[in-house]
């Protein structure tokens, strides 16, 4: 089920407190995607977002997403502290009230030439629109489970990285993409771009799992990173945004 989140004029998937499962412009508005040309960290980069968004007429409650950048995946409790202080900049927006996380966030690793600290890679906010197609960002998802119980407990082949085991990572990662699209009644036909991030070689699972089943329909951008969580080891995430800028 979806919540509507008024003060931003957008609808999400409610999630974690770190952030929801993505979000849908609601009607009259419209995403823009905005990308940083290299990353911003991230005080600076909460300036110059809430900068860009006063500028465009919008308040700051239109922030929906964003996509990060960290030095190196986090432990189980280094994620939980990163989130704690994150969600602060939010709450003085007036979007995060201490429980409900409306805004949806892919959070990667660089495996080559990383931030030296926790940086914007890019944002999104909603504008009034009138386009009649859909517009959203679904928000990053990896190889892990809902529901109670530890990361390792929850990994879907837990430091299982041969052909198979990445195999049935992706597949499960598509699935988990495929069940937020269905949130918003939305497909892979209605995605304008898909991004995975990951450093293992995935294309065995590439034709059978992303492209028969659609997710390539607009080609596939592989960003070689790795999830935020130690032993994560294949994310992904998609959007239908027509309006893109790189600042």
């Amino acid at each position: 089920m979806t919540s509507d989140f008024r003060a931003g004029n957008y609808q999400f998937i409610p999630g974690v407190f770190q952030y929801s499962g993505g979000v849908a412009a609601n009607p009259g508005y419209e995403i823009e995607r905005v990308r940083f040309d290299k990353p911003v960290p991230l005080a600076e980069g909460f300036a110059q977002i809430a900068k860009y968004i006063q500028a465009a007429g919008r308040p700051l409650t239109s922030f929906c997403a964003c996509e990060l950048r960290s030095p190196a995946a986090f432990t189980e409790d280094g994620f939980r502290q990163f989130n704690e202080h994150y969600v602060k900049t939010l709450a003085q927006w007036g979007i995060y009230d201490g429980s409900v996380n409306p805004v949806a966030r892919s959070n990667v690793c660089p495996e080559i030439d990383p931030p030296t600290e926790p940086s914007f890679y890019a944002f999104s906010f909603t504008r009034p629109g009138e386009s009649a197609a859909p517009s959203f960002v679904i928000a990053g998802g990896a190889e892990l489970r809902d529901g109670g119980g530890t990361y390792p407990e929850r990994t879907v082949r837990y430091r299982d990285v041969s052909p198979e085991g990445l195999k049935e990572k992706v597949r499960f990662t598509v699935g988990s993409m495929e069940s937020r699209l269905r949130e918003f009644a939305f497909g892979w036909k209605d995605t304008t771009a898909v991004q995975a991030y990951t450093i293992r070689d995935f294309h065995p699972a590439f034709a059978d799992e992303l492209v028969r089943r659609g997710a390539a329909r607009s080609g596939l951008a592989w960003h070689f990173a790795r999830p935020p969580v130690i032993d994560l080891e294949f994310e992904m995430d998609c959007r239908r945004v027509t309006r893109e800028m790189v600042i």
